[in-house]
């Protein structure tokens, strides 16, 4: 029996290491749960509504610095996938509407603005950390997460692993 080559070894290794990544991309997407969304514009969200598009919910709040320095991001995000299907949902959790509205005249958003008493979403995700971004894809599968602030490059990145491409 001829002698194992140190490739022979290596090569076996690196499709070792390489098998799961292919089985994960295999793996068929979690549908989104259930959700309803209100926005302050009193327009209604659900999960059967967003289908067909690709939707980005932004857990946010007023007082954090991290979604404030995301937020150009996120308005360039909509600039450039807008019209290619993003919906994307800006949800405020915790505070009151009165402080929401207050510093929504200072810091306009083009986003959907949705307060957490309008919402099951974060019930549903649960985020402790500010931002949280989750993505949903066209066909209401969960295709995304990041906590924490992201940036443009990030946000391109993750609408990315919903199909959507800057072209």
């Amino acid at each position: 029996m001829p002698p194992i080559s140190r490739r022979a070894v290596l090569s076996t290794f690196s499709w070792a290491g390489f098998l799961p990544l292919l089985a994960a991309e295999k793996r068929t997407r979690e549908p989104a749960p259930d959700f309803w969304a209100k926005t302050l514009d009193g327009e209604i969200f659900t999960a059967e509504s967003v289908k067909g598009n690709v939707t980005l919910l932004q857990f946010w709040t007023t007082w954090c610095p991290y979604c404030r320095r995301d937020q150009a991001a996120v308005e360039k995000t909509i600039e450039r996938f807008g019209d290619k299907g993003l919906i994307v949902l800006g949800i405020d959790v915790g505070e009151p509407r009165k402080k929401v509205l207050k510093f929504l005249e200072d810091s306009p958003r083009s986003c959907k603005i949705v307060l957490t008493e309008d919402t099951n979403l974060a019930a549903i995700f649960e985020p402790d950390a500010y931002p949280t971004y989750v993505l949903i894809d066209r066909g209401g599968n969960l295709a995304g997460r990041q906590v924490g602030a992201i940036r443009e490059e990030g946000l391109r990145r993750l609408v990315a692993q919903a199909g959507l491409m800057a072209g």
